[in-house]
């Protein structure tokens, strides 16, 4: 049966952008995104958080999942039938739940992305084009979307068809190579370990929003939407500021500390047992005359262990020996810092994300916002870090159980009725997933 057939009333595929004017109004009372509607076909991490992103900036998000449901519905902490994983990635989105493997959800699908700005899908190379929902089909549908597609290793190239997470992406492109060796002591072997954030994910969804907007101003003058892709591997590259210097074959002075070296920045600790993070190298020209000056050891500018920077390097465990032993002569953070700031030295305290979270910072900037867990309590999640002087933006909404904006959202882009839900419903086409009332996993 065709969707058309099951409509109530106006047929599909008529506008239902706001117009010009509306636009305006919106956008001069909500989020600059306001207006912009788009459809989240991803899963997991760099796909949802580019997408949260974007809601958080205004845009209507509309999370599609399969009756499988995405994988971080399913970890743990969770509370009222919701992971807090997910809710993070997912608040403020609506949700919608398909079987893609049915034609008559594709079809479904290519009504919405009529109604869309943005797609965004994170599956690998080929599984799209597959179910009928490549950009190919997309931009048939509808010429001035922006298909943004998140890979691993990108679409062409030999490792096209790899499986790629986070933690592979990173091993992969260096970083976890690089991350460990530099922890290593002189001499001693890296114990190889992997990180326990996801960088090539959330990194990932920078990289792809960045892209996004950017397409979406181009469409500005063009009228037309575009393919925008996006690889996991070619961020993380990207990302690295020190790609020039594991690439460099050529000498490097003695007399300059290699690409800044942010690894040998001083972690210190202090009397009542607080730890510190000097940003500086202490070998480095003029920072090691801050250090030098901080502790009030003018006789250390005269050592011949620390003349320069090739002798302060080959003698950094003892300067780091006596900074180490200078920190403890005082009572706390606070104190230290004090000092490290009146010799243009940054410091920071070594917090843990609870004890940032419950910080007056946190508190004054709305760092972190309680969202409604959907069974009378709150989650705490990290709120976007951007501020608008002329546009609300931020988190807002509630996290979605799985399929429960299906009525709506059909109804209000495609004017299909209740029956028609329904029917669709009861074929298998949709699929919801709401607790009974007072349940709580």
């Amino acid at each position: 049966m065709a969707l058309d057939d099951m409509a109530s009333g106006t047929p599909l595929g008529g506008e239902s952008f706001p117009s010009s004017d509306e636009k305006s109004l919106l956008a001069s009372h909500a989020g600059p995104l306001a207006g912009i509607r788009v459809l989240d076909l991803t899963r997991v991490l760099s796909g949802p958080h580019a997408a949260r992103m974007l809601c958080d900036l205004g845009a209507d998000v509309i999370k599609v999942e399969p009756p499988a449901g995405d994988l971080t519905r399913f970890a743990n902490p969770r509370v009222g039938g919701l992971a807090s994983y997910f809710i993070q990635q997912n608040v403020g989105k609506r949700n919608i739940s398909l079987d893609m493997t049915k034609p008559a959800a594709v079809e479904i699908l290519l009504e919405l992305i009529g109604h869309v700005d943005i797609v965004i899908e994170n599956f690998r190379p080929g599984v799209m084009d597959r179910m009928g929902l490549g950009y190919v089909a997309v931009g048939a549908a509808n010429p001035r979307v922006i298909y943004a597609s998140i890979t691993g290793y990108g679409s062409t190239g030999p490792w096209r068809n790899r499986r790629a997470y986070a933690s592979v992406i990173g091993a992969e492109t260096g970083y976890t190579k690089a991350q460990c060796d530099s922890h290593a002591g002189a001499g001693d072997a890296a114990t190889y370990v992997n990180d326990p954030h996801s960088h090539g994910d959330l990194y990932t969804s920078l990289e792809c929003v960045g892209a996004i907007l950017a397409a979406l101003y181009q469409r500005e003058r063009t009228g037309r939407g575009q393919l925008v892709e996006v690889s996991m591997a070619q961020t993380m590259l990207y990302v690295n500021e020190h790609v020039h210097d594991h690439l460099w074959d050529g000498a490097v002075s003695p007399d300059w500390i290699r690409s800044f070296q942010p690894g040998d920045y001083p972690v210190l600790t202090v009397s009542n047992g607080e730890s510190v993070v000097v940003s500086g190298h202490p070998a480095d020209r003029g920072t090691f005359d801050r250090f030098v000056e901080a502790m009030g050891e003018p006789d250390l500018m005269h050592d011949p262990r620390f003349a320069s920077v090739s002798t302060r390097l080959e003698y950094l465990d003892e300067l780091f020996d006596i900074i180490r032993a200078w920190a403890l002569t005082y009572p706390d953070a606070a104190s230290i810092e004090v000092v490290f700031d009146q010799h243009e030295l940054a410091m920071g305290v070594l917090r843990s994300v609870r004890d940032i979270a419950d910080s007056e910072w946190a508190i004054e900037r709305q760092a972190i916002v309680e969202v409604p867990d959907r069974s009378g309590g709150v989650v705490r999640v990290p709120n976007a870090p951007w501020t608008f002087s002329d546009a609300i933006t931020g988190v807002s909404g509630e996290p979605k159980y799985r399929g429960e904006d299906n009525a709506d959202v059909l109804r209000e882009l495609l004017h299909l009725d209740a029956a028609a839900v329904a029917a669709f419903t009861e074929s298998g086409v949709l699929s919801a997933r709401v607790p009974a009332a007072g349940a709580s996993s």
